[in-house]
């Protein structure tokens, strides 16, 4: 393996964040990224989604996004910003590096002290720190219905859509109730038959999203992943705020909402007992899974790092089971704001241990 101070996994806002951090403190690291070109998750966005509809993507250190037409796609949009980071701040982008495993090096090898990077090509790397940042796209999650695998539709999941036009005409059933089900239940809706499926009846919140609201959702999300358990949703926590879209949507009754069906069946849903006035049985072209994302952390099960809770317990950025990892963009730091400064705090802890070892060693 090829020696080096620190390898940042994953070239998203998290992943650039650490990476620019980490080069104007002086820590020689790498930063792989799986992706054929810049903009991580952002590349992937389905067409449709605008600048307009984007909850919000905070500026990168050293460079803000400016002014942006609200019109563009924000795939575009974004993923040319942060290909404008790499270019313009030098970050040593190594692409398509696609890492499949972090394991501890033989402590009584050449790496002792290590860990070791592998990816899928057979490079590897010897890192005194990892900051991984790998987010989420790559595994988009299904929750498993009874039935499921007999359905004779269609099924997407919101990594696979790529806008409206291809769902023109159909039953479509959009499941979840996050934001991104409601943007693509709002937008499906307007060329083909929708109905909403939820596990709970989802909560709508008056008011801006305000930086109190802000501090609350990351407290809560903080105390779960301190205590190992699997991070939150951000919507369970927030709530679905209120905006003119939805008002309108609520006045078509677009946001009627059915409860997750008994069973699936190959032609729709079944209920065996249904909800007064709602279907005992649904006919359904399309399952539209609007259910989101789970961290894709395949590539640390070598470290063996979960907890009895399920989840992997952090303190600010640094594993408690294995200090020199620091995972970025995972419970509190799930956000564009969240990832940039969790880059910035696991950066500073990467060049303090540094330094603390090279101190240790002169003595």
């Amino acid at each position: 393996p090829t020696p080096v101070d620190a390898v940042v996994v994953g070239a998203g806002q998290a992943g650039l964040s650490a990476s620019w951090h980490l080069r104007r403190l002086g820590v020689g690291h790498v930063l792989l990224d799986g992706g054929d070109g810049a903009g991580g998750a952002w590349r992937h966005r389905w067409p449709t989604l605008t600048m307009a509809g984007v909850n919000g993507v905070h500026d990168l250190p050293g460079a803000p996004l400016g002014e942006v037409d609200g019109a563009a796609p924000a795939s575009e949009v974004v993923s040319a910003y942060f290909a404008e980071h790499e270019r313009r701040f030098e970050l040593p982008v190594l692409r398509p590096v696609r890492v499949t495993a972090v394991s501890r090096a033989d402590p009584e090898g050449p790496e002792a002290g290590r860990l070791v990077v592998r990816a899928a090509d057979g490079r590897a790397w010897a890192a005194r720190a990892v900051l991984s940042a790998t987010g989420t796209w790559t595994r988009p999650f299904r929750p498993r219905w009874p039935g499921a695998e007999t359905f004779a539709g269609r099924q997407l999941h919101t990594a696979d859509y790529r806008g409206p036009d291809e769902l023109a005409g159909a039953r479509v059933a959009v499941v979840g109730g996050g934001i991104s089900a409601v943007q693509l239940l709002l937008e499906v809706a307007e060329v083909a038959s929708t109905t909403w499926v939820t596990r709970r009846p989802p909560v709508f919140r008056e008011g801006p999203f305000d930086a109190e609201v802000g501090r609350r959702v990351v407290a809560l999300v903080e105390e779960r992943v301190r205590a190992g358990l699997p991070p939150a949703s951000v919507v369970s926590v927030t709530g679905l705020p209120w905006t003119p879209q939805l008002r309108a949507a609520q006045a078509r009754g677009l946001l009627e909402r059915l409860d997750v069906p008994d069973r699936v069946v190959p032609d729709g849903l079944v209920w065996d007992h249904p909800a007064p006035g709602a279907p005992a049985h649904l006919p359904v072209d399309v399952l539209l899974w609007c259910t989101g994302f789970r961290a894709a952390l395949g590539h640390l099960a070598p470290l063996r790092l979960r907890e009895p809770g399920g989840g992997i317990r952090v303190v600010g950025t640094a594993v408690v089971r294995e200090p020199r990892l620091h995972l970025l963009g995972y419970g509190p730091s799930a956000s564009t704001v969240g990832a940039n400064r969790a880059g910035r705090e696991a950066a500073v802890a990467v060049r303090a241990a540094l330094a603390g070892a090279t101190d240790h060693d002169q003595r």
